[in-house]
């Protein structure tokens, strides 16, 4: 299925439902080891722009204007634009939020002193996220950091996987196999090792500064699903 129909509908049926509420932890790690223990007061911190590529519905992006950061989100999906602004508001928090390919944003250049992508860019194939590279050293300042949590080929779903059920040798078609805990995501959803983060970031002009695992069991323990977490920053 295309991504962006599939989250249009996932959007429109569960509203705030269809996504977490609260900030990814390795965010929040992020957040901390760059920003939270320096002594950035908040008028400072106001001048620190931030992009979610894929931000959703703002789970992530909530807390990150209510850090007092000068936020912003982009997102494929209009229902997911249209939520967020809900989420937003709950927490009485603004962002500047904009519906666009992720790998074609509408902003100019080094704008962003960071760039994060929790979980987003997975729906992109390889060649595509070669292109979101180039996007994201375009819009990024220079020494701005980019973060990512992204999938791991050391995932039972990858590992299982066969040739038929790949797009290319990072994609699958979609998260078909029913003894995954992301089964029923029928989109193009794509992995890494540690190699191609290193070699592909590498090359698009990036410095890997972090890069660490986490994983978790599910199934009775059965089934594990990993992410890489890395942060790098632009030559």
């Amino acid at each position: 299925m295309d991504t962006k129909v599939f989250y249009e509908n996932e959007y429109l049926e569960k509203g705030l439902d269809a996504q977490r509420r609260y900030p990814n932890e390795e965010l929040c790690r992020f957040m901390g080891r760059n920003y939270f223990n320096k002594n950035i007061g908040y008028e400072q911190r106001s001048k620190i722009r931030i992009l979610e590529i894929g931000c959703g519905s703002c789970a992530n992006l909530w807390m990150v204007a209510k850090e007092g950061f000068s936020a912003y989100g982009c997102d494929l999906s209009e229902n997911a634009i249209d939520i967020g602004k809900k989420m937003l508001e709950k927490y009485n928090v603004d962002a500047s939020l904009t519906a666009c390919n992720m790998f074609a944003t509408p902003y100019e250049g080094n704008l962003f002193d960071a760039i994060i992508d929790i979980f987003s860019s997975n729906c992109l194939c390889r060649s595509d996220y070669i292109l979101l590279l180039k996007e994201i050293k375009r819009i990024l300042k220079p020494s701005g950091k980019f973060f990512s949590y992204f999938p791991s080929k050391r995932s039972d779903t990858f590992i299982r996987s066969t040739l038929e059920d790949k797009y290319d040798e990072d994609t699958l078609k979609g998260i078909f196999d029913n003894k995954s805990p992301y089964y029923g995501n029928n989109y193009l959803f794509r992995f890494m090792s540690h190699e191609d983060v290193n070699c592909l970031l590498s090359d698009a002009g990036f410095q890997i500064q972090y890069i660490e695992t986490t994983g978790r069991t599910s199934s009775q323990g059965n089934e594990y699903f990993e992410w890489i977490v890395f942060e790098a920053i632009r030559f």
